[in-house]
């Protein structure tokens, strides 16, 4: 091989390792990643503001309330004012879950007018209100889980009647004449008796906020007031223990048909032992299970009654015990 081709050879395996040398290196493995996970749906949200927590009544409720959170997976608040007279306190709780843009929102009037501005805010934000045991003065609620405190006080009225004898002297001690349980109770009652029994007069009405000792009070001086008096309706928990307390501190059990609304261990034991004859018992449980339950559907849209009503029942002495009385008492 003569010196050039020699030469040649040479070029030509230098340029053949150049170019070897500047060729791309291979590209990395792409390393495979799962895909994210979908972040959980946070839960709706639904506020539940009672009139109060001072009986044993608004436990029920909230226990109602926190069983059909649960069924329908959703957080729920519970809370109310120290006393169903703080009107501007209870205000202020729906003020501050409206600010918190909760699903819906479940609210127990403690003033049935008190909260027009703030329902035509939420009517405004798209947040459904569902009244519960006290309705509300406005058409913006789209239903109200309640008893039907007319025809349940009229059922008081009844019962009165017919223990008294159809004649006599009677009177009354509610909660308050704001709230639409205080105003239907009252009319309930009132009304029936002046419609259906004229021998039988309302002496007095009077309102204790629910108070036990306010009540107590109030129905001292109408029994002071009225010597003849044969009977007292107490048209919520805190007024017919009021009412108990004053036939007490007066030595006068027996003397008078007392009759009451709710229930509570201190009235159901009234009852047992007869310083009670009766009351009417609402179903606070259901009460709250279904409020909760309408604002859920509500939310989904889901086309509501005005009105659930949850019912209510005459006990006694003679049924207190009975299965389906006992299902919605409360101690």
């Amino acid at each position: 091989m003569n010196k050039k081709i020699t030469t040649l050879l040479g070029i030509l395996i230098v340029l053949s390792l150049a170019i070897s040398g500047c060729a791309a290196p291979e590209a990395a493995p792409v390393e495979e990643t799962a895909p994210e996970a979908d972040a959980p749906a946070e839960k709706l949200y639904i506020p539940v503001i009672s009139k109060g927590f001072q009986h044993q009544f608004w436990q029920a409720v909230k226990s109602g309330a926190e069983q059909a959170a649960v069924d329908y997976d959703v957080e729920m608040t519970f809370e109310g004012p120290e006393t169903e007279a703080m009107v501007d306190k209870q205000v202020e709780m729906f003020q501050t879950a409206l600010g918190k843009n909760p699903a819906a929102i479940c609210l127990a009037a403690v003033d049935s007018k008190a909260f027009e501005p703030l329902l035509e805010e939420a009517k405004e934000a798209g947040i459904p209100v569902i009244g519960f045991d006290s309705g509300v003065d406005s058409d913006i609620p789209v239903t109200t889980a309640a008893t039907d405190n007319v025809a349940a006080a009229a059922l008081a009225a009844d019962m009165m009647a017919e223990l008294i004898g159809g004649e006599g002297e009677v009177a009354v001690i509610a909660h308050d004449q704001t709230s639409r349980t205080g105003i239907d109770r009252v009319d309930g009652f009132v009304n029936q008796m002046e419609s259906e029994y004229p021998n039988i007069t309302v002496v007095d009405v009077q309102y204790g906020a629910g108070d036990q000792l306010k009540s107590t009070d109030l129905a001292k001086a109408i029994i002071q007031a009225h010597p003849d008096i044969q009977g007292f309706f107490g048209a919520n928990e805190g007024s017919i223990i009021g009412v108990l307390n004053a036939v007490s501190e007066l030595d006068m059990e027996g003397d008078l048909v007392v009759i009451g609304y709710d229930s509570g261990i201190q009235q159901m034991d009234a009852i047992r032992a007869g310083t009670e004859t009766g009351a009417i018992t609402q179903n606070p449980v259901g009460i709250g299970y279904k409020c909760v339950e309408a604002a859920v559907k509500a939310y989904n849209g889901e086309e509501l009654p005005p009105m659930i009503d949850t019912g209510f029942m005459w006990y006694d002495a003679a049924n207190i015990d009975d299965e389906d009385i006992q299902a919605v008492l409360y101690e």
